[in-house]
């Protein structure tokens, strides 16, 4: 996607130095930083602090730090399965962390004798790349079919998106999950609105969302993170798109904390509630979200003290008296029953194991 008319993407691999950069989202909106990592160490706490984030970027990032492992140390034949489970401990619910890891282990395993591991771990990373970004166009072009017909019933007056969180190109290499719908219609001169709520704790809706939607020309409007039930009593939202760290074969969906009482705000109100995804993010293991799918929680300080920028300088502010405590759930589980449907690379269906399975018959259970 393009910032300030320059094509970028959240990470890359430095061809000259052998290393991989990525944009550092714990910065953002107010300071584009570009952070190097060198090591698999680099890749870990990138993943950990969420320097990188969103499901599809957090296995890029994975991705990268097995290679980056393997360019430190090719001789070592046990050096890539270490790294591996090293890498997975970094965060628990995104399941393209452990997709990706246990692709490049594989790769790595069938290697020819006398083949150069640092070549196959570099192309191997690169090939993950580039199926996230075909992916997620693709994702863009089913989804705009949702949009279109919007549009239609409503005489071409802008369509109204309600968006959770960032699942946009920042959280996707390119295009986005719930935003490539969006940037699909934009992109082809349709009106169309994004509501983009702050998402506390960290602020990823109104520090990321809102910056690269203000970067593509996209309309948008910020609100607090409560407002998005009153907007949907008040005919506000015509339609409302997420993106999600782990959904399993059932339908269930983890995504960031708040989604789930969207979801119960849409039903109530008649509003379709739609799960963009690549495949990647399915659990094809797991069948009861609520029960199996593991809810990371994160510092408590990310709750208690907001992230500003003030006279050109980042600052944190101290928000609840210094002695109440806090806990800080990151994601919550929807239930089946509350999702519209799931906009996929292959197309649209509904939240139903038998309509998943039947769009990934690859996938079917025997």
């Amino acid at each position: 996607m393009n910032v300030d008319g320059k094509p970028m993407r959240p990470i890359w691999l430095d061809e000259k130095s052998g290393t991989v950069r990525i944009i550092d989202q714990r910065r953002l909106p107010h300071e584009l930083v570009i952070m190097e990592l060198a090591d698999v160490s680099d890749a870990i706490l990138a993943i950990k602090e969420m320097a990188v984030r969103g499901a599809p970027l957090i296995g890029v990032t994975a991705a990268s730090g097995v290679y980056l492992a393997v360019r430190r140390d090719p001789g070592d034949p046990n050096t890539a399965a270490r790294t591996g489970r090293m890498l997975k401990e970094a965060r628990p619910t995104a399941v393209n962390l452990a997709w990706a890891v246990d692709r490049m282990l594989a790769t790595l395993a069938k290697k020819p004798s006398g083949a150069d591991p640092i070549g196959i771990a570099r192309d191997a990373v690169t090939a993950i790349a580039e199926e996230e970004v075909e992916n997620c166009r693709n994702i863009g072009e089913h989804g705009l079919a949702l949009i279109t017909a919007i549009l239609e019933r409503k005489h071409n007056r802008p369509v109204n998106v309600f968006n959770n969180c960032n699942a946009g190109w920042l959280a996707c290499v390119e295009y986005g999950t719930a935003t490539a719908p969006v940037y699909a219609a934009h992109d082809r001169g349709l009106p169309v609105h994004v509501w983009v709520d702050e998402t506390r704790p960290l602020n990823q809706g109104a520090h990321l969302t809102a910056w690269e939607l203000s970067k593509h020309g996209v309309p948008h409007t910020l609100i607090a993170d409560n407002t998005g039930g009153h907007l949907m009593q008040h005919g506000l939202v015509d339609i409302v798109i997420v993106g999600t760290d782990r959904t399993t074969c059932t339908g269930d969906v983890a995504n960031k904390i708040g989604t789930y009482l969207k979801a119960l705000a849409a039903r109530d109100n008649g509003v379709p509630f739609y799960v963009a995804l690549p495949s990647s993010t399915f659990d094809w293991q797991l069948r009861d979200g609520l029960e199996e799918i593991p809810v990371e929680e994160r510092d408590p300080d990310e709750i208690r003290f907001v992230q500003g920028s003030e006279g050109g300088a980042l600052r944190r502010v101290l928000v609840p008296p210094q002695s109440s405590p806090a806990v800080n759930y990151a994601f919550d589980v929807t239930p089946a029953r509350l999702v519209t449907g799931f906009i996929t690379e292959r197309g649209i269906c509904r939240a139903t194991e038998a309509d998943i399975r039947r769009l990934f018959p690859e996938k079917q259970r025997h």
